[in-house]
């Protein structure tokens, strides 16, 4: 009897990872408590297996790296430092001339504008094998006071099982069909200005929703608004400042507490 029990324990589990999808933004952290997945690397340097590398460039833009050698940049300006890096993907959104380019290299294979014809947004759905680049559109402040519909994209990275999420330049708390589409984000790039974007208060009640586990602030324009944000958050979120500017993160070591990491913002630089 006990091993027909343990054949039968045996076939469900495996039917069961049969079907799992590699990435489906439901993922839940299982790590262990202290568990330390920081490390500190250049951006040239191989991503490790089942790893992500995010670094940050600078306002809203960061380089997401893949193992197998794919470079995504995020709100893209045209301009990521002196490295002659030309990115696979870049995203941008247009609220400022800080978040896009209207010249982007033409040798860059996909461009992803954020935003389609006024009022009626855009959706991408590019699966290149190994990460899957989607989007979400929400609404911005347009000049003179109005709106416009869907000109922003929070844009969601899904690679080695993670999904990774840029609000982009969010203006508003996501409604619940937006935050459905979503899904849950396991990282999550977020704007901490205070202003420009949303109040403090709105874009925390929006993080505590998602319920990431790794939160990434960006688009804090000095240390007063990032320490606002902080302290804000402190009470349900860890907070790091390893003073490094890139993370390396799997599934694997997602930490057991939602955290906040401060990365430093640097442009890329080619090293010897």
């Amino acid at each position: 009897m006990r091993w027909i029990i343990l054949a039968l324990m045996l076939m469900t589990s495996g039917a069961a990872a049969q079907e799992r999808r590699p990435s489906h933004c439901i993922a839940i952290a299982d790590a262990a408590p202290g568990i330390t997945y920081l490390h500190k690397a250049n951006w040239q340097e191989p991503v490790p297996e089942y790893s992500v590398r995010i670094s940050y460039i600078a306002h809203a833009s960061f380089l997401i790296q893949t193992r197998g050698g794919l470079n995504a940049v995020t709100d893209f300006t045209g301009f990521v430092g002196s490295a002659p890096l030309i990115p696979d993907i870049v995203t941008m959104n247009h609220a400022h001339d800080t978040h896009w380019t209207a010249f982007p290299d033409p040798a860059i294979p996909h461009v992803l504008q954020g935003w389609g014809e006024f009022g009626r947004g855009i959706d991408h759905y590019l699966d290149l094998g190994e990460i899957l680049i989607r989007n979400v559109s929400t609404d911005i402040r347009s000049q003179f006071g109005g709106r416009e519909d869907k000109g922003n994209s929070i844009f969601v990275f899904e690679v080695e099982g993670l999904c990774i999420g840029h609000l982009g330049h969010l203006h508003h708390v996501p409604t619940d069909e937006q935050f459905a589409a979503l899904g849950r984000l396991d990282v999550v790039m977020a704007a901490v200005d205070g202003g420009t974007t949303m109040p403090l208060p709105e874009m925390i009640q929006t993080l505590r929703r998602l319920k990431s586990s790794v939160i990434i602030p960006m688009h804090w324009f000095s240390r007063y608004s990032l320490g606002a944000f902080l302290t804000g958050i402190s009470d349900v979120f860890a907070v790091q400042q390893p003073g490094e500017s890139s993370i390396e993160v799997s599934l694997a070591t997602l930490p057991d507490r939602p955290t906040v990491i401060v990365l430093e913002p640097e442009y890329l630089i080619e090293q010897e």
